[in-house]
């Protein structure tokens, strides 16, 4: 069985492949990292690094041991910083972010419940935009973002919001007073994109290639933020299927919303870094879940008698999703 400090040795100086940086970097003498490394060759039974007055080598071997160990010990390191925060209990600072107007109600509603739990994390409440949502979340600008789903490639909740869908066009559009329409019209018009930064999973629940038939969409110009988008709508440039609360929420003039009558809901939550599935963001997924039980939304089905029993609280553990998103 190998000892901790001798699988952090052997894998800095893998990293480093340098002897004098490896012991700077540990905080101990080139001395010592030799008569581990040395130690470790002799357990293994075969050489681990190649040594020259020059370079410093991974064999074969020692790559593979290199390969092998590394994840085991990321994951080692995760299950202690969890158990840490087990035992400290909910502290620290969480940054939370919203995207869309409408969203923000239910993610402040969650803020405040998980404040009464847990008085001793600071909440920091953000807004970001279609653009910088992912790279919000992947550089650690915020931890956990309540947003549209499908959100590709990050851990996901419950979903907290549904809407039905409506097409946006301008204000003059031929379809602006129709009282519904199919989804098949988006192959009769260009329909204006998201940004690039976008998923490719949410860009396909949002503005398909084809329509359900079968039948090609054009592509109309690109927005970087959702008031630019409706900007292009509302010149005429395209139209864009958007959440029947735009109309609230995004009110204009020079845009009329259509509802969609053959699409799916519209389906919003909080989503996060998997690998940032801190106890701060647990618990903020549980407060939200909580929080946001009793808020009904206009595609809930009747009420029947078994909504009189006692809900099951969701699970917070996360689950892969897919884009960003109005």
């Amino acid at each position: 069985m190998l000892e901790r400090h001798e699988i952090e040795t052997f894998l800095a100086l893998a990293e480093e492949l340098h002897f004098g940086r490896t012991a700077e970097r540990l905080g101990v003498t080139t001395g010592r990292i030799s008569h581990v490394v040395k130690k470790l060759e002799r357990r293994i039974g075969a050489p681990l690094f190649e040594r020259t007055s020059r370079v410093v080598r991974l064999t074969p071997i020692g790559r593979r041991l290199a390969d092998d160990l590394a994840p085991l010990t990321a994951q080692m390191d995760e299950v202690i910083r969890r158990a840490v925060e087990a035992g400290r209990g909910v502290t620290g600072r969480l940054r939370v972010a919203f995207l869309g107007e409408w969203t923000a109600p239910v993610l402040l509603k969650a803020v405040g419940l998980f404040a009464d739990r847990h008085p001793d994390c600071e909440v920091d409440v953000h807004e970001v935009q279609l653009f910088n949502s992912r790279s919000s979340l992947l550089d650690g600008s915020i931890d956990i973002l309540i947003a549209s789903y499908p959100f590709d490639g990050m851990a996901r909740g419950p979903a907290l919001l549904s809407e039905r869908r409506s097409l946006a066009v301008s204000a003059g559009h031929p379809l602006a007073h129709e009282e519904s329409v199919s989804l098949e019209v988006l192959a009769d018009h260009p329909v204006v994109q998201y940004p690039q930064v976008t998923s490719v999973e949410f860009k396909r629940d949002r503005t398909p290639d084809h329509t359900p038939s079968g039948r090609p969409v054009p592509k109309g110009p690109m927005g970087n933020t959702f008031s630019e988008m409706l900007s292009l709508v509302a010149m005429g440039r395209g139209v864009l299927p958007v959440g029947e609360h735009s109309r609230r929420y995004y009110p204009r003039p020079d845009v009329a919303y259509v509802p969609i009558h053959d699409a799916p809901p519209i389906e919003r939550g909080l989503v996060w870094l998997e690998t940032n599935t801190t106890a701060r963001v647990r618990e903020f997924v549980r407060a939200a879940t909580d929080a946001n039980r009793p808020a009904a939304t206009d595609t809930d089905p009747p009420a029947t008698a078994d909504a009189d029993r006692p809900a099951a609280t969701p699970s917070p553990r996360p689950h892969r999703a897919g884009g960003a998103g109005g």
